[in-house]
């Protein structure tokens, strides 16, 4: 039971790193400190994807399942619908290329709104 929930707890985790890499950039500019933890996701989030490696957190939730006796997803809220949302089934690599360029690309243009907003804020008027 430990193990399996530790495992729920990575997987809603590595959800919300996927999400904080994509849309992030919304919270940065309230928040503009947040950019020294926001912009090492979305390049970690974009390479990972781009270079079509794993994410270390997919090894632990597997291994914390294992180690629960759960020999696959199955049953439960977290199971039926958080996992294809991060593990889709149709998942190649091509699709993880244009994923990590996305990522980084929403990125780019969110920062970019942002720098040039703060630039007209700067001008004397």
């Amino acid at each position: 039971m430990f193990y399996s929930l530790l495992a729920d707890a990575t997987l809603l985790f590595h959800l919300a790193f996927i999400l904080f890499a994509v849309l992030g950039a919304l919270l940065v500019w309230h928040f503009p400190r947040l950019a020294w933890l926001h912009l090492p996701a979305v390049i970690w989030a974009g390479l990972i994807e781009i270079t079509g490696q794993i994410c270390p957190l997919t090894p632990l939730e597997n291994r914390l399942r294992w180690l629960s006796g759960e020999t696959g997803y199955r049953g439960g809220f977290i199971e039926h619908y958080l996992l294809p949302i991060i593990y889709p089934h149709e998942l190649s690599h091509d699709v993880q290329v244009v994923l990590g360029i996305g990522v980084i690309a929403i990125n780019v243009v969110a920062y970019t709104l942002m720098r040039h907003r703060a630039k007209q804020h700067d001008q004397p008027r």
